[in-house]
């Protein structure tokens, strides 16, 4: 009698605890754990600041509710977060969807642009990803004019 009840009650366990899922489209960036209701996509552990600036969530890929380190977490998770570097860790709008190697965020409205490691990168409400050459070559400007390394 009790058995049945055990494998019910680790079933039922298995069914909330994916509950709080949502199929990662193949269209999201990888390490994507929400999609913005502007339609960019959020890369955080936690839903608490996720999507400011972008008019709050629309879909949460990640787990309900997580925080980085949660003990509650189940073991498997969707899709992993990629690692952030600490400068856009503590800046609590994401970065816009794009980047990469060697690209810069210009802010289109002060035609300044920003480095990957200024926390200001893919944040700024106008702006766009370009090389640091094309940049330079547009008119913008470093921050504070120091030029990414």
């Amino acid at each position: 009698m009790k058995i049945p009840f055990l494998s019910m009650a680790v079933a039922t366990g298995l069914l909330v605890a994916t509950a709080g899922y949502a199929q990662v489209p193949a269209s999201a960036p990888a390490g994507s754990t929400a999609l913005c209701k502007d339609g960019t996509s959020y890369s955080g552990a936690s839903k608490k600041g996720a999507c400011a600036g972008h008019k709050g969530v629309k879909t949460w890929y990640g787990a309900s509710g997580a925080t980085a380190g949660a003990a509650s977490a189940p073991a498997a998770t969707p899709a992993a977060a990629p690692a952030v570097a600490p400068a856009a860790a503590s800046s609590a709008k994401p970065a816009a969807a794009g980047g990469g190697p060697g690209q810069v965020w210009v802010n289109t409205s002060t035609k300044v642009y920003h480095c990957p490691t200024d926390k200001y990168y893919g944040k700024t409400k106008n702006g766009a990803y370009m090389t640091e050459a094309d940049a330079k070559a547009k008119g913008f400007h470093a921050d504070h004019g120091k030029a990414c390394q």
